[in-house]
Parts: structure tokens; sequence; C-alpha cells
């Protein structure tokens, strides 16, 4: 099946220019009819999960924690073995789950060769929203898989909160103050919570 570029562009909620430079870098499939009409073949719905390309995505929210990306990489390569799954490659990105501009988890989204995303924990993915990337996958027939449904440890929630904040600083007090206010308030959230 096939639709017009802007039609496509409306889909998939993005701009006229962004899928055309999808289609110019040849990420979307597609052909040009005429001067000024451009057909993207749209992939079909129903490619099965079993057999689709799997990529395993790892990440840490900070280059402090990057030694874990090669471990978290091991434990999910040594899953998909026992499942049977082919995984194509690992994707590993250092960024917080708040941060939604990490740009090799949004390729792996925008990218309809791959099936199947195994990630260790939801917030590997998105700390905020995970079911609408959930279901927007199922969609076209593609998923993300969560390896560890356990919560996550109070130091990754405080680095999350700490991101929140300083954008929400940044935003009310302006780049200069953000920093000072958001140190203020990890410090109280830190003595609230500290032992004693």
């Amino acid at each position: 099946m096939s639709m017009k570029l802007s039609d496509y562009a409306k889909q998939h909620g993005v701009r006229y220019e962004a899928a055309w430079r999808w289609f110019r870098d040849g990420k979307i499939q597609g052909r040009q009819v005429g001067a000024h009409t451009i057909l993207i073949d749209e992939p079909a719905r129903t490619a099965s999960p079993a057999t689709a390309t799997t990529v395993i995505y790892t990440c840490v929210s900070s280059a402090e924690n990057k030694a874990n990306l090669d471990t978290q990489a091991e434990r999910l390569v040594a899953y998909c073995a026992a499942r049977g799954y082919q995984v194509s490659k690992v994707v590993k990105e250092i960024g917080s789950g708040v941060n939604d501009n990490r740009p090799k988890f949004l390729a792996l989204l925008a990218d309809p060769k791959v099936g199947r995303i195994v990630i260790e924990r939801k917030d590997r993915g998105t700390r905020f929203g995970f079911r609408y990337i959930e279901t927007l996958l199922h969609t076209y027939g593609r998923e993300i898989e969560v390896v560890n449904q356990a919560e996550h440890g109070t130091e990754d929630l405080l680095s999350d909160l700490t991101n929140i904040v300083y954008s929400f600083c940044v935003r009310l007090y302006g780049q200069r103050h953000a920093k000072r206010q958001t140190e203020r308030l990890v410090q109280e959230l830190e003595a609230d919570h500290a032992p004693g």
C-alpha cells in the first residue's frame, strides 16, 4: 500500500520536511511520481515479532555509569540467546530516561526494520509514558520487550528528579540561576532522605 508523503508525515506526527529528509536519506521506502509527488510504501503491519529483527538497547543515565553498559549488554545477549532471538545489533547510549532526545533510541523507534527492541528495564526506554511507546510499536507489528520488571533504585530516581527540577528551574529562573537552585533543592531532598 502506498500513500503520499504529506499523508505519511501527518500519520506519523512529523513535519513534511522531516519525512522528506527521511525519504531522501533512504530511511523510508518510496518512489517519486512526476515532479512533485512522492509515494511512500507502507510496511506491512502483520510482521510477526517472532521472526522480527531484534536489537538490544542499553542505556545508563551518566558517564560515571558507562562501565554498566557492557554488563547490561552481556545480560541482554544471554537473555536473547535463551529465548532464541537472533540479535542483529547492540546499541549503547548514555542518557537519562527523562531525556526524550536520545538519538540512538529515537533511531531504533523510527526504523521499521527493527521488529523487537529488548531493554533491561522500562526506565531504560523512558521514565514516563512507556505505555505510549509500547502501544505505538504494537500498532505497527513491532514490540519492545522489558527483561526486568522490578522497580529501579533510589539513585536513578534521584538523578531523574534532579534532571526534572533542573529543567523547570531553567524555565523559571534562567540558565544562570538554575544550577544553584537545583543544587539547593537536591541538598534539601538528600537531607530529608538521610537516615537519622
